[in-house]
C-alpha cells in the first residue's frame, strides 16, 4: 500500500508540472508563489538528497563496460559516471535498481531476446515485471506487440535525450515514469564569479542565438522579427557573459521542426531569464517532477509572433516577479552542468540519479513464470 501512495504521489506531482508547462498565449493567466526555492517540494529535497547519497544501489548486469559505445556524447558521460560512481553495487539483493544496456543498433527482436535471457538467469526482472530497472535509450522506444517490450516500455524507467517529438512518437516518453538527459552545456569557469547586472541596466529585452537557423517556417519569420526590433539581439557567437548579463530574456526555440537549447544552463546562469518558444505542451523538460520550471523559465506559444511574446512575458514578468524568477533561475542552473572529469554535487549527473531515486517506490507487479 506504501508503494501504491508514493507512486501515486509522483504520478501527481508529474501531471501537475504537465499542466503548468503549457505554453502561453497573451490571454493565459498564471499563479506565482512566495516560495524563494525553485524545488517543487523545497522541504524535502535536501533530506531526500542526501538519503539518496548515503543509501542509493544500482545493480549493472555483467555485459557491461566502461567500452560500450552511444551515438551521444551525453549518453556516454552519463553510462561513464554511473559506472565509476559510488553507486554501483556487485550485490543484487541491496540494489534498488538495476541497469539495463542495449545497444543504439539493437532490434527490438534483439531487445525481447535479451530481456528473455535475464528472466532465465536472474530473478530479479519476473519479481517486478522489470519495474525495478531502467535503461537509456537517447531516442525513446516504442510499443511492440512482443511482451518483453510491453514490460520494458510499461514499467522500466527510460532515461532520453532531451528533444521535440513528434505527434506520432509521443508515446515514446511516458511523463510520470521516463527522465531526460538535460543538454550538455561546456564549462564556463568564468561562471563561478559572476557578477550580476542590475535589471535597471540591462539594455536590451530579449536575445536569441541564430547560429543554427535555417529557412524554417514560422521559426524564421518570427525570427526576422526579432531581427528588426531594436529591443532584441540576434547573434551567431557563443554565449558570452560580457553581454548576456545585459541582456532580460533568451529566446529558445523547441518545436517540431527546429530545436534551439543549446545556452540554457548560461542563460539561467549569467540572470538571462529562459522564454521558451514552442508550438506544443513540453512533457519531457529535465528535472521536471523536481524544479518549478513555470518559476524559473517562460514558455511561449509560437503562434502569435513577437507581439504575443512581448504580451506574454512583459505580463508574466513585470517587476519583483522578474527578479524573482531570475533568482530562481540561477539557484536551479546548477543541475544542469556536466562536468567532464568527474561529477560534481547536485550537476545533472546527481541530478538525474536524484530523480531516479524517487522512482525507486513503485508498484510491485505480481510474479509471472518463464514459459
Amino acid at each position: 500500500m506504501e508503494y501504491r501512495l508514493l507512486f501515486l504521489l509522483l504520478l501527481l506531482l508529474s501531471i501537475s508540472a504537465f499542466l503548468q508547462l503549457k505554453p502561453l498565449t497573451a490571454t493565459t493567466t498564471t499563479q506565482t508563489t512566495s516560495s524563494s526555492s525553485p524545488y517543487l517540494s523545497s522541504s524535502l529535497f535536501l533530506p531526500n538528497y542526501q538519503k539518496m547519497l548515503q543509501n542509493f544501489k544500482i545493480y549493472i548486469y555483467n555485459d557491461i563496460n566502461n567500452q560500450t559505445t552511444f551515438p551521444s556524447n551525453i549518453e556516454s558521460l552519463f553510462h561513464t559516471s554511473l559506472l565509476e560512481s559510488s553507486f554501483i553495487t556487485k550485490n543484487p539483493n541491496e540494489a534498488h535498481f538495476f541497469y539495463l544496456y542495449f545497444s543504439p543498433s539493437s532490434s527490438y527482436k534483439s531487445i525481447s531476446g535479451k530481456i528473455k535471457d535475464l528472466q532465465i538467469q536472474y530473478p530479479f526482472w519476473n519479481r517486478t515485471l522489470g519495474a525495478d530497472h531502467f535503461y537509456l535509450s537517447c531516442n525513446g522506444i516504442g510499443y511492440e506487440s512482443d511482451r518483453n517490450i510491453v514490460e520494458l516500455k510499461k514499467n522500466s524507467v527510460q532515461i532520453s535525450c532531451f528533444s521535440p517529438m513528434k505527434n506520432d512518437e509521443s508515446h515514446r516518453f511516458i511523463p510520470h515514469k521516463d527522465l531526460s538527459l538535460p543538454p550538455m552545456i561546456a564549462i564556463d569557469l568564468q561562471m563561478d564569479t559572476v557578477n550580476i547586472v542590475p535589471i535597471s541596466k540591462k539594455k536590451y529585452f530579449g536575445y536569441f542565438n541564430n547560429r543554427d537557423i535555417d529557412n524554417l517556417d514560422p521559426v524564421i519569420d518570427f525570427i526576422e522579427e526579432l531581427r528588426n526590433d531594436p529591443d532584441f539581439m540576434t547573434d551567431t557567437e557563443p554565449y558570452d557573459y560580457d553581454w548576456v548579463s545585459n541582456i532580460k530574456f533568451c529566446l529558445f526555440f523547441f518545436t517540431d521542426k527546429f530545436v534551439s537549447i543549446s545556452g540554457f544552463e548560461k542563460a539561467l546562469r549569467y540572470g538571462c531569464v529562459p522564454v521558451v518558444i514552442t508550438d506544443r505542451s513540453i512533457v519531457n523538460l529535465p528535472f521536471v517532477d523536481v524544479l518549478k520550471w513555470t518559476e524559473i523559465a517562460v514558455f511561449v506559444d509560437i503562434k502569435g509572433g513577437l507581439k504575443n511574446l512581448q504580451k506574454v512575458v512583459g505580463h508574466r514578468c513585470e517587476g519583483e516577479k522578474y527578479e524573482k524568477m531570475r533568482e530562481l533561475g540561477m539557484k536551479a542552473s546548477k543541475h544542469f552542468v556536466w562536468n567532464h572529469l568527474s561529477p560534481q554535487p547536485h550537476d545533472a549527473f546527481y541530478s538525474v540519479l536524484y530523480q531516479l531515486w524517487l522512482r525507486r517506490h513503485t508498484i510491485r507487479y505480481t510474479r509471472r513464470e518463464i514459459i
